[in-house]
């Protein structure tokens, strides 16, 4: 009789276990984003009648939704409203897909995300201005878009961030100071886009950037002397820009690239031990890598 119980003890257990795997707003929020985006057109598609936690690309850690990783996975449509009720997410990643729309205003109340992808998609519309509020995040990749408007002076206040790539989009207006706070800061891609106006001096601060990658904007006037600061970078492209005088740039060493391009037309710059051989010339490319 003690072992009959003990089963039904065990049966019942395993049921609850079973049923207990995330609340029903983030199941409703995830069934949402699924219609949204056109859930029957995925290449991998979620079963609905499974559990939660069968479904692919979802990561579920005490029975709370923290991971979306639907890389190249054929969706179409629009991110939902509901995605900011998925409040446990550390991780969203949707790139390479054909998502259209704006970027949901709720997505700034995701405060835990902590890497949020959305490169080579379709999305439209302007960088939400609250999203400093997304203090966790350590990467936003979001190029090959049509982002429009300015780039939010809130970014600043990601503290943590490593990872700024807002590269071939539609941005215009001035690269915001408050971009000098981001002082872990190792990836900045703001190439081919509209931006203008002077880089502002606070840049020199980012004394961990590795990447800088600024081509193919309208960006003028002189490059920042506190670039001299900047002893951590390898990869500088500038080209295609409107600048007035690369006078500072005789403030870095040269030698410290492995990727240099620039509008060579004043050629009275003298570098540090120049050997203009040593830094090869890029494409200015960004891949994504399928994790």
């Amino acid at each position: 009789m003690k072992k009959l119980y003990y089963l039904l003890f065990l049966t019942v257990l395993m049921v609850h276990v079973a049923s207990a795997e995330v609340s029903k707003k983030e199941k409703k929020a995830l069934l949402e984003f699924h219609q949204s985006t056109n859930g029957n057109h995925w290449v991998k598609k979620w079963d609905l009648k499974a559990p939660v936690s069968n479904w692919y690309g979802v990561q579920i850690v005490n029975n709370q939704v923290v991971g979306i990783e639907l890389f190249h996975n054929n969706l179409m449509g629009l991110i939902p409203e509901e995605i900011g009720d998925l409040e446990h997410l550390t991780s969203l990643n949707l790139a390479f897909n054909a998502i259209t729309g704006e970027l949901p205003k709720s997505l700034v109340k995701l405060t835990r995300l902590r890497v949020l992808k959305l490169e080579m998609n379709r999305i439209k519309g302007e960088i939400p201005s609250d999203i400093g509020a997304m203090v966790s995040l350590v990467e936003i990749s979001a190029f090959n878009n049509f982002l429009s408007g300015s780039i939010p002076e809130s970014i600043g206040a990601i503290k943590d961030l490593k990872v700024l790539n807002l590269s071939s989009n539609n941005l215009k207006g001035d690269i915001p100071s408050s971009l000098g706070s981001l002082d872990k800061l190792e990836t900045l891609g703001l190439f081919e886009n509209t931006l203008q106006g002077a880089i502002p001096a606070t840049m020199g601060n980012l004394t961990n950037l590795k990447e800088l990658v600024l081509a193919n904007n309208n960006l003028d006037g002189e490059i920042p002397a506190e670039f001299g600061q900047l002893a951590s970078l390898e990869v500088f492209q500038i080209q295609n820009n409107k600048f007035s005088s690369f006078k500072n740039l005789e403030m870095m060493d040269e030698k410290q690239f492995l990727v240099f391009d620039y509008d060579r037309e004043d050629r009275n710059i003298q570098f540090k031990d120049i050997n203009i051989s040593k830094s090869r010339m890029a494409d200015t490319k960004f891949e994504d890598i399928d994790d």
